[in-house]
């Protein structure tokens, strides 16, 4: 009798079309593992992102607005799940192979810093070897988590995280993600920008909302229908419909992404970030275990850039209190 995995292997042979990433076909690891008897290699990596500690982390990194007062704006966390949500549905469209989809998806943002893109810019002054968070995502998939032995995910997943922000995926899967990352991010901080009162949905340029839509669902609605009626062959919405998407994204840039009032605690975050890296780097007993077998691996840049590249805004901002803040003096009267 077949595995209930070997049956899902081969449905997806039944249902997929000849361009997705059929799972019996891929799923090669740096370490050889024994197949699961349920589960395709795929959806192994999804499992594994998904229990991962970087993954929870997320749920503590800025988004855009740093430290924002409110339950709703979006996390890191937050603008995975959403990129996921896209991303397989987009799949689902083109009979591609969701499981590879919704993996690299979940993995995509792991190496983020704390304070959103602001970590990332002050990180890629300092360190030596520059910073980019696809690439660190690449490096917590295979050098950080599990105390370093890393989640030893498949190579198309691990593909598609390095390249979901300025390269080509090698399978349509990876492609998908980066298409549903951009989608995402977009319309959802149009959502923040508007609750931050940065934004009406009026001072979107009309000729934009006219072809994308009048709000957010219809925008998502509108690119994601796009992506899947124009097929897998070239994956991508219309050309009307890109020229827009693109327009609405310079309007971000100029209006929120470059705003004083997103921005008004960067320069304290990146001053924050390149404290602590200037005082690890200067005290590297002071790094947790972990890091300093990292530093025997690689090097003292490499295992900072680590530590603080997987920190919470809020462990980042306990941390650099604890360090540099003065403490009460504590009188003892029993003396």
């Amino acid at each position: 009798m077949p595995t209930i995995r070997e049956t899902q292997e081969n449905l997806e042979r039944q249902i997929l079309c000849k361009s997705a990433c059929f799972s019996a076909d891929g799923g090669k690891r740096a370490v050889e593992e024994e197949k699961c008897p349920l589960r395709t290699e795929f959806q192994r990596d999804r499992d594994r992102i998904i229990h991962s500690n970087s993954f929870r982390r997320l749920k503590q990194k800025t988004q855009v607005f740093l430290v924002p007062e409110g339950d709703h704006y979006r996390t890191r966390l937050t603008h995975t799940l959403e990129v996921s949500q896209i991303a397989r549905t987009i799949a689902r469209g083109l009979r591609l192979n969701e499981d590879l989809t919704e993996a690299i998806a979940l993995g995509h943002d792991l190496g983020h810093t704390p304070f959103g893109h602001s970590g990332e810019a002050v990180l890629n002054i300092i360190c030596p070897d520059g910073f980019k968070h696809y690439i660190q995502s690449k490096r917590v998939v295979e050098y950080i988590e599990k105390d370093g032995r890393g989640l030893n995910l498949t190579e198309e997943v691990i593909d598609g995280i390095i390249s979901h922000t300025n390269m080509v995926a090698k399978t349509k899967e990876g492609y998908i993600v980066r298409l549903a990352d951009r989608i995402a991010y977009i319309n959802h901080d149009i959502d923040d920008a508007i609750r931050a009162g940065i934004l009406k949905e009026s001072d979107l340029p009309k000729d934009i909302t006219d072809i994308l839509g009048h709000s957010k669902t219809e925008r998502i609605t509108t690119l994601v229908s796009s992506i899947v009626s124009n097929g897998v062959k070239k994956i991508g919405p219309s050309e009307e419909i890109a020229k827009a998407h693109e327009s609405l994204h310079s309007f971000m840039f100029e209006r929120v992404y470059r705003n004083p009032v997103a921005k008004k605690e960067e320069e304290k975050a990146k001053l924050l970030i390149e404290k602590l890296y200037i005082h690890f780097y200067n005290n590297p007993d002071k790094l947790p275990p972990q890091f300093k077998k990292i530093m025997e691996r690689f090097d003292i840049h490499r295992a900072v850039c680590d530590y603080i590249a997987g920190m919470t805004d809020g462990y980042a901002i306990a941390l650099y209190e604890e360090i540099f803040i003065p403490k009460a003096f504590e009188l003892n009267f029993n003396v």
